[in-house]
């Protein structure tokens, strides 16, 4: 009797598509889904989004409903003529409050209804009730081991040749303590000069337990990486769109940076460069004298207590000063990363923010728009916003005006950004020194209050 061979096949994980024109929330949301052990296929306008579906058959679809091409619901109904049945999660910008999620559901027979920002755990959920998923997959499980290999030793310190960024930051912040306890501090506004920093450390740049490299939290998902470029904004903007909870790693050389996020918002940050640490941090401002922080650091090392200790012994720090310098400090890490034109960023899920007792209180729009302002160099500016260009408002905004603290001459600029003038039109229209012009819709660009008329 002749044999019979029996091909095995494996199952593949059931395909989701998710559509967004928002790339970075996209990326996000892809990574999240993979991780969740589904197959995603990824589209930022409707009809690749229609081709892909023929391709990839998938078992339900994310749609933002502000597509360039075509509306979400219009999509829906193309999928639908092309003899699809797969059930429908809708996503929003724009179309908010109990009409638009009736008419989603009765009209469109939407499973499901998320307006931006969104608990990205809770979609993840309803998706789950829909379609459940498969084990993560392979792909899915390396990614979330190459997330784990991102961290910043905190042993070592990294000198740069370059000098730091000088910075200028405002003498306000906000943090967050225990029980959910918020406290605004004050004091004087701070200059933080440039350095490569030197061989003499610093505490931490945040209070935590250990001095020890942080340990590597199991159960990360998946993550996307690529090159930073002008993507930051961006970056930031897909962990508030989403609410999500995780670290946005940065790389550039051997200085690592890590900004860590907690429901959409950064909480916190830490960095291997010498010149972030705390001592160098509070030379850089003027608050101490380098002499002072080498002394300090020399009993610390001695007696194996943080620098920090010791200045506060020393009377060289106010027990009561070290919170505000501790945000200022954290604050000036997340600000120089816009000043970085070149690196790899990594995007991971961990949720090690949660554990973090002191936590700064920063709305991610205003960061933006600062770190934009403060750190852009002119000819950077310039790349970005060229004379012949034409600027509009954006249909999809992802913060609104009332949340940004903008000032009077920007909020009255941007009400004659038509789509008819030229930026150089605009430029002139400011009265405003050219880079400051430039700098406020370059933010805005990168806040997606404004984009580019096509």
């Amino acid at each position: 009797m002749t044999g019979l061979r029996v091909a095995s096949f494996t199952a593949l994980p059931p395909t989701l598509l998710v559509v967004d024109d928002n790339k970075e929330l996209l990326a996000l949301l892809a990574g999240l889904f993979e991780e969740a052990g589904y197959t995603v296929a990824a589209a930022s306008k409707g009809k690749p989004a229609l081709d892909l579906a023929k391709d990839s058959q998938p078992k339900l679809a994310i749609i933002d409903l502000l597509l360039p091409d075509m509306m979400g619901y219009q999509l829906a109904d193309a999928l639908r003529a092309a003899g699809s049945d797969i059930p429908f999660v809708f996503i929003t910008g724009v179309f908010k409050g109990s009409k638009h999620a009736t008419e989603a559901t009765t009209r469109h027979k939407a499973a499901g209804f998320f307006e931006k920002p969104f608990d990205a755990k809770k979609l993840l959920e309803s998706v789950k009730q829909l379609v459940p998923p498969d084990a993560p997959s392979p792909q899915a499980a390396a990614a979330q081991s190459a997330a784990n290999d991102f961290e910043v030793e905190l042993d070592i310190d990294v000198v740069e040749d370059a000098p730091q960024e000088e910075m200028e930051l405002t003498g306000r912040i906000r943090v967050t303590g225990g029980g959910n306890i918020s406290a605004e501090l004050r004091g004087e506004a701070l200059h933080a000069s440039g350095g490569t920093g030197g061989p003499v450390t610093g505490s931490r740049p945040v209070p935590v337990p250990s001095e020890k490299k942080p340990a590597k939290i199991p159960g990360a998902r998946a993550q996307r990486t690529g090159l930073l470029g002008d993507n930051l904004p961006g970056l930031i903007t897909a962990f508030y769109l989403a609410k999500e909870t995780g670290e946005l790693g940065v790389q550039r050389g051997k200085v690592k940076k890590v900004i860590y996020f907690e429901g959409g918002n950064p909480v916190f940050a830490l960095s291997n460069l010498a010149a972030d640490r705390f001592g160098q941090f509070l030379v850089r401002v003027g608050k101490i004298k380098p002499e002072q922080l080498q002394d300090a650091a020399v009993v610390a090392s001695d007696s194996k207590r943080r620098t920090g200790d010791v200045l506060v012994e020393r009377g060289l720090l106010k027990d009561t000063e070290r919170l505000y310098y501790v945000g200022q400090q954290v604050k000036a890490i997340i600000y120089s990363l816009f000043g970085w034109e070149d690196g790899s960023f990594v995007v991971s899920f961990r949720e090690k923010a949660l554990s973090e007792v002191i936590k700064l209180d920063v709305f991610p729009g205003n960061l933006i728009l600062r770190g934009v302002k403060k750190l852009y160099k002119p000819e950077r500016l310039a790349r970005l916003i060229t004379p012949e260009d034409r600027l509009i408002p954006s249909p999809q905004p992802a913060y609104a005006l009332n949340e940004l603290e903008l000032e009077k001459w920007e909020a009255q600029l941007l009400l004659k950004i038509d789509g008819v003038r030229t930026n150089a039109e605009v430029l002139a229209l400011a009265g405003r020194p050219e880079h400051q012009v430039r700098a406020f819709l370059v933010a805005m660009l990168g806040l997606n209050v404004l984009e580019k008329r096509a």
